[in-house]
């Protein structure tokens, strides 16, 4: 990995007494110590993650001048070397920073340095702010609770209040007790019930997306994609577009030596204005082409909230071997779907590409 730059000559001021007799700062020897314990400290197959990229790694070794890490994804990163004086650099950005080392200044590639960091009780992430900072009180680290993370997989699924997940769990119903890969062969009221329960779950499913969205948000950081067992998100900017008083941009672009006639053009909302008191008729005017669209205009909840609560309730009197064999099959799917959708990264996507063409 590349070396940080520094950002400001180093500080002259420091006197011998302050330095080691290998040139460190005390202050970081002493934070460099403490860090290595708590290192070899934590529990065997202990998780840290990302604060920028989100990966997850463990620690695999602590030298005295560098810690091993190993991240789970091993086609994408294997093991990595973070050095004794990228961590003195990180330290010292910290402790230059009053409010904290913005997470974006770091180079490609550096953000396990904070995580790996974040394990010393005085260092901590603040994800929300972007910011890595030092506290005087014991701080939480990047570190992932394993026996937190088994409990959650052995509890039971619940349900959520949800409208996306009552009408999905109908759709499924729907689709499972008809053929559609033949349209054609199927009665009007069923292709009627699974077009609305389709436009009911697009609207509702789009409706959490952007709740969803609407968190990440401040939870990315441009350039810095994050990746989950299904694919991968990043933060992009859309640049929008309207023009300012027309006058005002009539008179700049006249400044500018562009014509009025040159950029004058029609408004469709003052021509509309203009047909409303006139005989023309939107033929005269417009170039018209009309197609045919299915539009649902109504949704029988009544009938959808019986129909949802008769599959509940036949879930929940599924008894002895049969809920036995539907629970193996639901592992069973959940692993290969799991197979089938795991991320790869752009590298070995391409690399396997190449090979088949």
């Amino acid at each position: 990995m590349e070396r940080w730059s520094e950002d400001r000559a180093v500080d002259r001021t420091h006197t011998i007494l302050a330095l080691g007799t290998d040139g460190t700062d005390m202050s970081f020897r002493v934070s460099w110590a403490t860090l290595v314990e708590e290192l070899d400290a934590l529990p065997e197959g202990a998780t840290l993650r990302t604060p920028l990229s989100h990966k997850q790694f463990r620690i695999s070794d602590v030298q005295e001048h560098r810690v091993i890490i190993e991240f789970h994804d091993r086609e994408h990163d294997e093991t990595r070397p973070l050095q004794r004086d990228q961590f003195e650099t990180l330290y010292r950005r910290i402790t230059d920073e009053p409010n904290g080392f913005e997470l974006d200044r770091l180079p490609p590639d550096a953000d396990p340095y904070p995580a790996v960091l974040s394990v010393h009780p005085r260092f901590e992430i603040d994800e929300e702010n972007g910011v890595i900072v030092e506290k005087e009180a014991e701080t939480t680290s990047q570190v992932l609770d394993a026996a937190d993370d088994a409990d959650a997989e052995a509890t039971d699924r619940t349900e959520p209040d949800l409208d996306v997940y009552a009408d999905a769990l109908l759709l499924v119903d729907a689709l499972e007790r008809h053929d559609v890969t033949a349209l054609q062969d199927m009665e009007t009221d069923a292709l009627v019930n699974i077009y609305t329960l389709l436009s009911d779950v697009q609207r509702n499913a789009n409706d959490l997306r952007q709740d969803v969205a609407d968190v990440l948000l401040s939870r990315l950081h441009h350039g810095r994609p994050v990746s989950g067992p299904f694919g991968s998100v990043q933060r992009t900017t859309r640049r929008n577009r309207s023009l300012k008083d027309e006058n005002e941009v009539l008179d700049t672009l006249a400044e500018a030596g562009i014509d009025r006639e040159r950029v004058m053009g029609v408004d469709r909302d003052k021509v509309d204005d203009a047909l409303a008191v006139t005989d023309l008729s939107e033929s005269d005017v417009y170039e018209i082409e009309e197609s045919e669209y299915v539009r649902k205009t109504e949704v029988d909840e009544d009938r959808k909230e019986t129909r949802l609560q008769g599959l509940k309730d036949q879930l929940a009197a599924t008894e002895g071997e049969e809920v036995a064999e539907l629970r193996d099959e639901i592992v069973a799917l959940e692993t290969r779907i799991d197979e089938l959708t795991e991320f790869k990264s752009g590298r070995e996507f391409h690399t396997q590409a190449g090979g088949e063409s």
